[in-house]
């Protein structure tokens, strides 16, 4: 079976927040769903493990604030591989609270949405938290970012945590030696460059600054190790 035929499916990248008492938190999503149009309703996937599962279960509410293409891969990194147990998500974050408490991040958003847990439906690993939206605004014209673009162009890595994430078979590499990242999985593909941290196409790992960090997680150039 090749599981790659599931990258073909489409996703969007989207910053799920929640709280929990005073606590707020957030993370990165990509299984954002409507369900129905009257009323309204949508769905979100949730691993487990995550703060943010604990909070939605919690306080029974969610936002969604949906991205725009041009997001740099270090916001993504900051909400997708740091963890809200550890540091807080939304200091230095442009966001606001909505009508259930729970923040909704503006910065970088092309829409957002709030809702109230009504269903959820346990499916292992992840939960399937269902919403019905009690608010919903448009906040740019910016296209969104599909999963496809994050993946393909910005050269984005997945979580283990999420939903989609596939185990990346290892491949030796005989041209232009790739490097991935030991704490995010991000690959520095010298095919690509690093485009946000102004690295042309072309430049090989080695000749990177020794101050280039990860663009994903903020990483030290010291923490990537070849792939072979």
């Amino acid at each position: 079976m090749n599981l790659e035929a599931l990258h073909s499916i489409s996703y969007g990248v989207y910053v799920i927040g929640s709280r929990k008492g005073d606590r707020l938190n957030g993370q990165i999503a990509n299984t954002v769903f409507q369900i129905t149009a009257e009323p309204p309703t949508i769905a979100v996937s949730i691993n487990k493990k995550n703060l943010t599962h604990e909070f939605i279960t919690e306080s029974r509410v969610f936002t969604v604030s949906v991205l725009c293409r041009d997001t740099p891969l270090s916001f993504i990194g900051h909400f997708g591989f740091k963890s809200g147990r550890e540091i807080n998500k939304l200091e230095g974050i442009n966001y606001k609270i909505g009508k259930t408490g729970a923040p909704i991040v503006i910065e970088n958003a092309v829409a957002c949405l709030e809702a109230k847990v009504i269903q959820e439906v346990d499916v292992g690993s992840h939960t399937i938290f269902i919403g019905e939206l009690v608010a919903a605004d448009v906040v740019t014209d910016k296209e969104c970012m599909i999963y496809a673009y994050y993946h393909q162009v910005k050269r984005g890595a997945t979580p283990k945590t999420a939903p989609t994430y596939i185990e990346e078979k290892k491949i030796e590499v005989v041209i232009a030696a790739k490097y991935k990242c030991n704490v995010c999985g991000y690959i520095y593909d010298p095919v690509f460059g690093d485009s946000d941290g102004g690295i042309k196409p072309g430049t090989p790992f080695e000749e990177l600054p020794d101050d280039w960090v990860c663009p994903m997680c903020g990483a030290a150039k010291s923490e990537f190790t070849k792939v072979v």
